[in-house]
Parts: structure tokens; C-alpha cells; sequence
């Protein structure tokens, strides 16, 4: 019994994390980042197992705790690592159907799959809960936690915030990342996982809208374009990440009424959003993309 509340007291941030002792979590972080993971069945997590699959994972995790404990119908998780904590709720239902629709619907992988996340039978929700301050690394921390739980017969990783998820065997290591799958993490596209891209159309308005969501928690801008159909997904996606991995290496963002050069005489003018253009309201900035000319641009 004192080693279950020494756990649960953990989990809820009481008491004094000290090196080479249990993790405790960080509950001063106001709006830590979350991810969700969807499971075939009701998963039996070994804590053992799983300390051992991330050591494996990657040499970050060399001195990696996991520890569980039932809580009435559910199961609370500390998994402490370096600087890093993540807390993972594990709950043997379905998530709700929303939110699942919300993050599998706009992304692009194998019908089959998604079909498979939609008739999921539990599902464990992840908080980062350590003292890193860098967002994209709290982010990585996460990732990496939900490749452990992959595992333990996860389908599909969720961002609720980003309106994102993605195959969780995509992030398993791969040959391509010579060893480095941390590293890899680091390079995701922003908009694949850590945010989100979502395509928009509107009745009686030709073309399609495409911005991003959850740009805030890394302490970005969300982005929005309207695009004149469909097939211009992939190139504004790669523009969209492009720009917020620019944006992150600066350290800054871009103004409205900035005018963004991209080489071989495109142009793109930046501006709010309208007060009608409701379907791109964000949390944090949302920042309208409109292309222009160079002659429009230097005027």
C-alpha cells in the first residue's frame, strides 16, 4: 500500500523530484502537451517490458522508470527519464467518438487502419508532466513514450489539440534513422503530429482552405491559405511545415502585413484573419497566407 500512494503522490506533483530518485511530476506546467494512443484491445502493460522496449528505443533512455497502478477502472502510469516525465492515464473504453473522428478523419494513411482506430477498444492518454522547458522536446518526449506503448497492441497515435494522429508503427525505429530515432522525432514535419493540417471547404465557395491546428503549444502561429483545389495538399502542407520550422530556428514570428518571399517570384502577403472567416479561429495567432506579386510585394 505505501509504494501505490508513493506513486499515485507522484503523479500529482507531491513532493520534491531528486536525482536518482522516483520521477515526480511538474504540476506547475499551465498547459502541458498531451497525446493520445488508441489500442486493438484493452492492454496489458508490463512496466518492466516497457522500461526495457525504450531503453532499447533509444540511448536517452538509459536510466528510464516506468511504474503503474489500478485506480478503480483505470490505470495511472509515471515514466520518468532525464529531465522528462510523462504520466499516462490507460483506459479500458473507447475514446470519445468526436475526437477520434476529429484527429483520424483529415489524415492520410491507410483507410484500413483508420478503420481499425475507429473500432478501438481502449485507449491511454499521455501528458508530459517534466521540467524541459524546449515544447518541441516535450513533444519528442511524448512520441517516444507512445512508440513504447506501440507495443502493447497500439494502433494509431492522437494530437486532439492539432486535429493530427498517425500510424503509432510509424514511430518505431526505421532503417533511415541510423540509430538516431530521437533524432528523427526532432525532424517530424510539425504539421504531421506535433500540430496539425486540416483541408476546409465551404458550401458556395470554390477552392479549399487549408490551415493548420495546435501551432500554439510550440509557441507558433497557425497557418491558413486558401487553395484552389484539393491537389495543392502536399505542397502546402511542405509550405506550412517549411515556414513553421523556419519560424522555430528564428525564434520569431512573422507580423501581418509582412510579405514572405519564396523564391522564383512567388510571394505571399500574411494578414489576420476577417471576422466572417470564422473556420479559422485559433487559440493562439492565426496568421492568413494571400499570394501576390513581386510587383504588389515591393510596393
Amino acid at each position: 500500500m505505501g509504494k501505490r500512494m508513493d506513486l499515485k503522490d507522484r503523479f500529482f506533483g507531491k513532493g520534491t523530484p531528486k536525482l536518482g530518485e522516483p520521477p515526480v511530476a511538474n504540476n506547475r506546467l499551465a498547459k502541458p502537451p498531451a497525446f493520445a494512443i488508441l489500442f486493438s484491445d484493452v492492454p496489458d502493460i508490463n512496466p518492466d517490458a516497457l522500461a526495457h522496449i525504450l531503453r532499447d528505443y533509444h540511448t536517452d533512455f538509459a536510466g528510464v522508470t516506468a511504474e503503474f497502478v489500478r485506480e478503480g477502472a483505470n490505470t495511472l502510469g509515471l515514466i520518468g527519464w532525464g529531465r522528462h516525465v510523462v504520466k499516462v492515464v490507460v483506459f479500458n473504453t473507447a475514446m470519445p467518438t468526436e475526437a477520434v473522428v476529429n484527429c483520424v478523419q483529415p489524415a492520410h494513411y491507410d483507410p484500413q487502419l483508420k478503420q481499425e482506430a475507429y473500432q478501438h477498444k481502449a485507449h491511454a492518454l499521455l501528458f508530459y508532466a517534466g521540467y524541459e522547458t524546449d515544447s518541441l522536446e516535450q513533444h519528442v518526449a511524448l512520441a517516444a513514450t507512445a512508440a513504447g506503448l506501440t507495443h502493447f497492441g497500439g494502433l494509431v497515435v492522437l494530437n486532439e489539440l492539432g486535429h493530427s494522429s498517425m500510424p503509432a508503427l510509424a514511430l518505431l525505429p526505421h532503417e533511415e534513422d541510423n540509430r538516431d530515432t530521437i533524432g528523427s522525432l526532432r525532424k517530424f514535419p510539425i504539421p504531421l503530429l506535433y500540430a496539425g493540417f486540416v483541408k476546409i471547404e465551404l458550401d458556395g465557395e470554390p477552392g479549399v482552405w487549408m490551415r493548420t491546428y495546435g501551432c500554439e503549444a510550440l509557441q507558433l502561429p497557425n497557418l491558413a491559405i486558401h487553395a484552389d483545389a484539393h491537389n495543392q495538399g502536399g505542397a502546402t502542407f511542405s509550405l506550412f511545415a517549411n515556414i513553421l520550422a523556419h519560424l522555430r530556428e528564428k525564434g520569431k514570428s512573422f507580423q501581418p502585413g509582412d510579405t514572405i518571399a519564396l523564391g522564383e517570384g512567388m510571394y505571399l502577403h500574411v494578414r489576420v484573419r476577417t471576422q466572417d472567416e470564422w473556420f479559422l479561429e485559433s487559440e493562439g495567432t492565426m496568421l492568413v497566407l494571400e499570394r501576390t506579386t513581386e510587383a504588389e510585394a515591393t510596393t
